[in-house]
């Protein structure tokens, strides 16, 4: 069974990302390679959708390898990373008697990890954590120690930078996805390419028709990439002080989009989507990005059939009060990622507030 293995350097906290197919059915001897040894008790936490087809194999195959095995499903979407969702699999653990030697594994996708990942990082202090993502968007989420639950006012105020034991990628759960979570996922994957590889991106162009189709050699080859690039960046710049920051190209947008339609009629992977786009608008409007970078950027998400126009509900003077609340925003200041060239990107504080406004206003025909 051929798999890939990447290492996020953080020192001792150093940390492999697994990929390839079938690993779920190798999990135990993979947690003890980590260091997890089957004395404590695990916590799986899981959500509806993923539970059915991968939470009994995958207690299966820790079972076999000796470990206690807990489990907790939580309702899909981002609805479930609220406080309330928290405290019900915060008792679960407490409940099931999870010590400080014990683990938390997160199936799923990026709500999921985000959820479990809060968890294990608040519970007695800190304990380990493993990423098991089903989703291709997952492939960013799960890497990089980043996990938060939700507010009201805005996405991820509430979290830690947690690091995982372990990023187990078993790619055979992709090819289950429904296309929409399918395109969701090329979002991400595209970003890499957008903020720090141009010639990732023109791979991704070239072979856009037989990725969309999951051919399996062509995207073990882009998570790969993807995960490198979040990877790199990750271990230069693990608490996000300078460099990590470029990772949000289009989440300042996309963020305010997914607060504002309740975390329900855009998906992530859809909002980042005419993010990166109004980004691009805006380096252009303000003369910071080259000539064709926004329909570049347009023509390639489009082709891993991505929206891009704007979310026409939205009024765009309360998509700018979210954006200001941004965890990048410095005295209320907006600060955006914005895109030089296609492969390269850079942080500006304090961008223009009127300008982005009218930038908004435009795409929505106010």
């Amino acid at each position: 069974m051929k798999k890939e293995t990447l290492t996020v350097e953080l020192g001792e906290r150093s940390y492999p990302i697994i990929i390839g197919d079938g690993l779920l059915q190798q999990a135990g001897p993979l947690l003890r390679e980590a260091g997890l040894a089957p004395a404590s008790k695990l916590l799986v936490v899981t959500d509806e959708n993923v539970a059915p087809r991968y939470l009994q194999p995958l207690k299966a195959a820790l079972e076999a390898a000796g470990y206690a095995v807990h489990s907790f499903v939580i309702g899909p979407g981002e609805q479930s990373k609220s406080l309330a969702v928290y405290e019900a699999v915060m008792t679960e653990a407490i409940s099931a008697g999870l010590d400080r030697k014990s683990a938390i594994l997160a199936l799923g996708g990026g709500v999921v990890g985000d959820l479990a990942g809060f968890v294990a990082a608040t519970y007695m202090r800190g304990i380990a954590f493993v990423q098991v993502p089903t989703t291709l968007l997952a492939h960013d989420s799960s890497v990089g120690g980043k996990v938060a639950i939700n507010h009201p006012l805005g996405k991820n105020l509430i979290g830690a930078f947690h690091q995982p034991r372990l990023v187990l990628y078993d790619t055979s759960a992709i090819r289950t996805l429904p296309e929409r979570e399918r395109a969701a996922g090329f979002a991400e994957v595209l970003k890499h390419g957008l903020i720090a590889d141009e010639s990732f991106v023109s791979w991704l162009e070239a072979n856009a028709e037989k990725l969309w189709q999951l051919d399996s050699e062509l995207l073990s080859k882009a998570i790969c990439r993807g995960c490198e690039v979040k990877a790199s960046i990750v271990s230069a710049d693990e608490t996000e002080q300078n460099q990590r920051a470029l990772l949000n190209l289009g989440h300042t947008f996309g963020h305010a989009f997914e607060a504002l339609c309740e975390y329900s009629r855009l998906n992530h992977g859809e909002a980042i989507s005419i993010g990166m786009c109004l980004a691009a608008k805006v380096a252009e409007r303000i003369g910071v990005a080259q000539d064709g970078v926004y329909e570049r950027t347009r023509q390639l998400l489009r082709q891993y059939q991505l929206p891009t126009e704007w979310p026409h509900a939205l009024d765009p003077k309360d998509v700018l009060e979210v954006m200001k609340r941004d965890k990048k925003a410095v005295g209320g200041k907006l600060a955006l990622v914005l895109p030089r060239a296609i492969g390269t990107v850079e942080l500006f504080a304090r961008v223009d507030e009127e300008l982005v406004l009218t930038v908004m206003k435009e795409e929505a025909g106010a």
